[in-house]
């Protein structure tokens, strides 16, 4: 799998925030029943590297992917764990090198030209573009678009489903990443019915 193919495997990319791994794998199949295989758990808590373990082990319709990942230690414990995709929320040389030398595909964070032109440089052209709201939404995304359209991205940050379909219609966008189909209050009572049913709504988001 290449890191372009991470941007294909669905319209949405659900972005997991787990307090508790016992709750990864029937929220993971939850999303996968939903239409929505690529899944990216967030190493913002201590379950993490845990759920990560347990949905790669678990749920064989995953793709499952870590998120929030910021130092070479970030990306050899999560590789290990079973990850095959890694998300970063920015980029310095050394981390870039670590997610390179990983041997999965990435998607560095960027929220600035300057930023995506030295991607471009090192041979990167998949990226995150995060946080998409805050930094200048579609119209940004846009005006990118003419000057360096080798590059695609996955927006991340501020988007709902209302959203979604304006990031997808853009030629440079490959999917969105989004947290609406796994809110906090489904996940807490285990309501993995409603997240599969939102996460059918996403799946059938097309640009």
């Amino acid at each position: 799998m290449t890191s372009s193919s991470v941007l294909d495997l669905a319209p949405v990319v659900p972005v997991v925030v787990l307090e508790d791994a016992a709750d990864a794998v029937p929220l993971a199949r939850a999303l996968v029943a939903g239409g929505l295989p690529a899944i990216e758990v967030t190493l913002r808590t201590a379950a993490a590297l845990d759920a990560i373990e347990a949905i790669a082990a678990e749920v064989p319709g995953a793709v499952v992917g870590a998120g929030t990942v910021i130092s070479a230690r970030n990306v050899s414990d999560t590789v290990a764990a079973g990850a095959r995709f890694l998300v970063s929320p920015g980029w310095t040389d050394s981390l870039l090198d670590a997610m390179k030398a990983s041997g999965v595909p990435f998607l560095p964070g960027v929220s600035t030209t300057s930023e995506v032109v030295a991607l471009l440089e090192r041979g990167v052209s998949e990226m995150k573009f995060f946080p998409a709201e805050a930094a200048g939404g579609t119209a940004y995304l846009k005006a990118l678009s003419a000057p360096l359209p080798q590059a695609r991205f996955c927006p991340t940050g501020g988007i709902s489903l209302a959203s979604a379909p304006t990031y997808l219609a853009l030629p440079n966008v490959g999917c969105v990443g989004g947290s609406w189909m796994v809110p906090g209050d489904a996940v807490a009572a285990k309501d993995w019915a409603r997240v599969e049913r939102l996460a059918g709504e996403a799946a059938a988001l097309r640009g």
